[in-house]
């Protein structure tokens, strides 16, 4: 079901709503529907990006907002741009190798990214001290932050050493990666409607980042030297240690569905799903299809770099332009994210996917004109050039990547989110290991070196031609909206966990007459119409789960210092009661038809889920 047949069914469900009872939550603290209307105002186009934030703030959590600001903003945004330049210096000035061999170093830059399954199921199965998300970006903090430091302070150290340090940093990064993309998965399923958000918030902020770390890595470079600039990369593991500390995260309580589980059969059971889910062609095509349209597109980036920065053969852009025109390029990024959320966050996988991607083998041939110098020939100069080049290339690659970070969310069964999700980008990270190392024997075939640039043009061009060869593959790709499950619900189900903190995992019994029924829970809030919103969930115990979220994060709002917060089940029917109007409409496959239900089923149905929970 869509959205706008969703608000239709709140309009129609809540209109008979009478009751004028004294709210619990005020207007500003309920959950928000990412469809609440703004009124216009002369000055609401400026007000709307905060606004947004606002509603997601209220709708998920601040400190999870915080957790994207930290990992997408500073960790992969700054830290991932500057570390890309300084450490492209680092090894032209100080370790002086050539450049088809860095293209085989970076590629290793892949090796913790591509391990993300593992960390995946470390966050999903092993909790530490009875926390699955808040001892990792700890442990993430740690490694990032002594491995720059090492690489920075202890002097001109052995390439295998100092590789080793860049890999502890990227490392570091992964981790914290993954466990935030746990909690964008979980919420991705949680509350559907507001995937493509999320996604343009981690772009945003990403891009935001990056255009930080760009516009200073030059500067950096040019007072300090490549090594030690490199100490500026301590700073963003530095603040995802205290994410550790601050985001929030319910702590594991003793009502769990089997209180003898260990974590060793935890374990087996994600391995099972996994391998349950992948077998799926609505899963492993889409997944097939985002690793090859990686894997296909060769990176060229290092034979470009040092044609750059090559006072003969090349342009001879200096550190700090060459920093400028990656600067100017994120800040193109952010104008793709916001061509995305604004156009085109509506529109099928598959038309976008393969529009992004005939642009973005046609965008490439612009580098085909810059090394052959055609660019001269207009009465274009090299600087307005490249950094057009560079804008056109990171909007469309930035429109082009959000759809197939969406999609990946969709592929996700709750439960074992984290470690699904943490796959799927461990696949997109062996493509991309394999378009380095791809572009790496390319250039080293046809003999690309630090002063010999005579076929880096061939290179370009062979590139090119395997991007526009993968809209062969668009096939692949799902015709479906962006806001559709594309999972069969009963392998949601299967997969999902089944306890009040989503804690534990639990296979859910095929029988269960409450599981693949789609459920929409309508609340009013206070006695103002505007206060009416909507939940959905694809099963009963699912929305469930969800109202008694609602009424626990409600609890820690109010105790902000208690570490274990219990309730018992008058507190829950307490605070149903005290809601303005709630109310259920639940799909019957049957009659294929929504049924509703009052206040009294949706307190008899919580009654029961907990129950079934504590046996």
């Amino acid at each position: 079901m869509d959205s706008k047949e969703t608000e239709r069914f709140v309009e129609e469900s809540l209109s008979s709503s009478s009751k004028k009872s004294e709210p619990i939550l005020s207007q500003e603290e309920h959950h928000h529907s990412p469809q609440t209307c703004v009124k216009n105002n002369p000055f609401s186009i400026f007000l709307q990006p905060f606004q947004w934030l606002q509603m997601l703030s209220d709708q998920l959590n601040p400190t999870f907002i915080f957790g994207i600001v930290v990992v997408y903003g500073l960790s992969q945004g700054f830290s991932g741009s500057f570390f890309r330049v300084v450490t492209d210096y680092y090894w032209k000035d100080v370790q002086k190798v050539q450049p088809s061999v860095v293209q085989m170093y970076i590629g290793l830059y892949y090796i913790p990214w591509i391990m993300k399954p593992i960390w995946g199921l470390f966050t999903d199965v092993f909790p530490i001290k009875g926390y699955r998300r808040r001892p990792y970006f700890v442990v993430a903090g740690v490694v990032g932050c002594v491995s720059a430091l090492m690489v920075a302070l202890l002097g001109n150290l052995p390439v295998a050493l100092a590789l080793g340090c860049l890999i502890g940093v990227a490392a570091g990064m992964a981790v914290a990666d993954v466990t935030i993309d746990a909690c964008i998965a979980k919420n991705s399923i949680e509350i559907r409607a507001l995937a493509p958000d999320m996604q343009s918030l981690c772009g945003f902020c990403s891009s935001a980042g990056a255009l930080i770390g760009y516009s200073t890595s030059g500067f950096f470079v040019h007072h300090l030297g490549a090594q030690a600039a490199l100490i500026l990369l301590a700073i963003p593991p530095a603040f995802i240690m205290l994410l550790g500390f601050v985001i929030y995260e319910m702590k594991s309580t003793t009502l769990h569905s089997d209180p003898k589980q260990k974590p060793m059969e935890n374990l087996g059971i994600a391995v099972r799903g996994m391998y349950q889910t992948i077998k799926y062609p609505q899963v492993w095509k889409p997944s097939l299809y985002m690793f090859l349209s990686l894997a296909l597109s060769i990176s060229t980036h290092e034979g470009q770099f040092y044609w750059y920065t090559d006072p003969k053969a090349g342009p001879a852009f200096s550190q700090e332009f060459v920093g400028m025109i990656y600067a100017v390029g994120a800040m193109a990024s952010m104008v793709g994210v916001l061509i995305y959320h604004k156009v085109l966050k509506d529109y099928p996988f598959r038309n976008l996917l393969f529009f992004a991607q005939l642009l973005y083998g046609l965008s490439g041939m612009l580098d085909l004109l810059f090394i052959l110098r055609w660019n001269l020939a207009l009465g274009i100069p090299d600087s307005f050039f490249v950094i057009s080049e560079e804008c056109v290339s990171r909007i469309i690659s930035r429109i082009r990547w959000i759809p197939m970070i969406v999609l990946s969310t969709r592929l996700c069964p709750l439960g074992i989110e984290g470690t699904f999700f943490a796959l799927l980008m461990c696949i997109d990270s062996f493509g991309s290991l394999t378009s380095k190392w791809g572009g790496g024997m390319v250039l080293h075939v046809l003999n690309v070196t630090r002063t010999d640039f005579t076929n880096l043009w061939v290179v370009i061009l062979i590139r090119n031609c395997l991007r526009l060869a993968t809209l062969g593959l668009i096939f692949l790709v799902p015709k479906t909206d962006q806001l559709d499950a594309l999972i069969p619900h009963d392998l949601l189900t299967k997969n999902s966990a089944q306890t009040a903190d989503d804690e534990e995992i639990e296979l859910v019994p095929k029988n269960d007459k409450d599981a693949n029924r789609h459920t929409i829970v309508l609340m009013q809030t206070a006695p103002s119409r505007a206060t009416r919103t909507f939940m959905d969930y694809d099963s009963i115990s699912q929305s469930m789960d969800g109202i008694c979220g609602l009424y626990e994060r409600k609890l820690k709002e109010l105790n902000p210092a208690l570490g274990n917060i219990t309730y018992d089940i008058a507190d829950l029917y307490n605070f149903i009661d005290g809601l303005v109007d709630m109310s259920a409409l639940v799909y019957d496959h049957s009659l294929r038809a929504y049924l509703p239900y009052d206040r009294q089923w949706i307190k008899q149905k919580v009654f029961q889920h907990l129950k079934k929970l504590a046996h």
